[in-house]
């Protein structure tokens, strides 16, 4: 274990460079060109290692990138299944105004340097350090980056569910719980969008003949803020809100959308059955009600938590004390863990900030970070 960390810690700087390369390469979501490109240029890194590597386009979102590792087992065994996205928050013009920087402090920064484009380095680096040195794995293992996870993951559900329904374990490369800790459980996650229709009338001359469907909207996001209880870790957020078309028009319709966190599935159905049965406030006004549940929960469950102690036994192994933690994002690894698959997230390098201006990665913590999922592959 003390052999491989010297590895990472002598490879450091050119984890790096690939880093720089891979945050330079801006990739907001729904940025088909630029996200077929940069799944282009990490198959490009992969191809010399790789038993199989697929490109699966997905037109006005990307590309997706299947690369298989076969490691002396057969294609047919079950396998290890390495997750992450290629795309970011961030809009395309982002490194103009927040460069791409080292700190004296022995932080990197950059647009999606956090979340999760170091991660992805890292797992290039220990696929390669297994391949080149002939290192023995568990299994075989399956590294697929998605184009679309930032966005609902639209696309690529059904890849990711296909690829889980043969795994052994999930590995999630976004990055960790700053410290860093890794991530046992998620929230679920739900999206709501409200129209309030009313009827339009000059604000000035005859207001009395108009609804306002602002107001009304307004009325229901009292009540839908209602719903939040924190103690339950339930939250519902009027996150976008728009309506009106003049202000000297009685506004005749307003939309928001909604966001929506919660622990169980239990949960979600409660918050799912109060929000379809709101009804409207003024009279004449209409309500229409639309959403569904993005991403399951992802619980603490046994096998995510026997998967965490046995990361925690080999951090140990060379000196790192591996915490775990509970967070109300989502990410691809609550698809993995709803069908039962073991999944372990947060495995990428500690730092701060995600979809943040401070957005950044502790040097430090690369070859940590490496040495934990490479021993995690071997032995997985």
């Amino acid at each position: 274990m003390s052999t491989l960390l010297e590895h990472y810690r002598r490879r450091q700087p050119q984890i790096l460079d690939l880093i720089r390369e891979l945050v330079e390469r801006e990739t907001t979501s729904r940025e088909a060109a630029r996200l077929t490109e940069i799944a282009r240029f990490v198959a490009a890194q992969l191809q010399p290692l790789a038993s199989e590597l697929e490109l699966i386009d997905q037109p006005g979102y990307g590309t997706h990138l299947r690369a298989r590792f076969h490691f002396g087992h057969t294609a047919a065994e079950a396998h290890t299944l390495v997750m992450g996205h290629l795309d970011t928050v961030w809009r395309v013009g982002t490194l103009q105004r927040l460069p791409f920087r080292i700190s004296d402090q022995g932080t990197a920064h950059g647009p999606g340097i956090f979340d999760m484009k170091s991660g992805i380095a890292v797992a290039i680096e220990a696929l390669r350090t297994l391949a080149e040195h002939q290192l023995a794995t568990r299994h075989p293992v399956t590294l697929l980056l998605t184009c679309d996870e930032e966005i609902g993951s639209l696309t690529s559900r059904p890849l990711i569910e296909e690829e889980a329904g043969r795994a052994t374990a999930a590995l999630v490369l976004e990055p960790p719980i700053p410290g860093p800790a890794v991530k046992t459980a998620r929230k679920g996650i739900a999206g709501f969008k409200l129209r309030a229709i009313g009827r339009s009338a000059h604000a000035g001359l005859d207001p009395s003949q108009g609804i306002n469907a602002i107001v009304e909207l307004s009325h229901q996001a009292i009540r839908l803020t209602a719903l939040n209880d924190f103690e339950r870790g339930t939250t519902v957020s009027v996150g976008l809100i728009s309506g009106g078309t003049a202000i000297n028009v009685v506004p005749a319709e307003a939309t928001a959308q909604v966001d929506i966190r919660f622990w169980t599935l239990e949960e979600w159905a409660r918050i799912e059955q109060e929000i379809r049965h709101l009804r409207p406030v003024l009279p004449g006004a209409q309500l229409e009600i639309e959403g569904s549940l993005n991403r399951p929960p992802m619980p603490r469950s046994e096998q995510n938590a026997a998967l965490y102690e046995h990361a925690r036994q080999l951090a140990a192994e060379f000196g790192f004390e591996l915490k775990e933690g509970g967070v109300g994002g989502g990410s691809d690894g609550n698809f993995t863990a709803a069908m039962g698959v073991p999944t372990l997230d947060g495995l990428g390098v500690n730092g701060a900030g995600a979809h943040a201006e401070h957005e950044h990665i502790v040097l430090a913590d690369i070859p940590r970070c490496a040495t934990l999922l490479t021993r995690l592959l071997q032995t997985v």
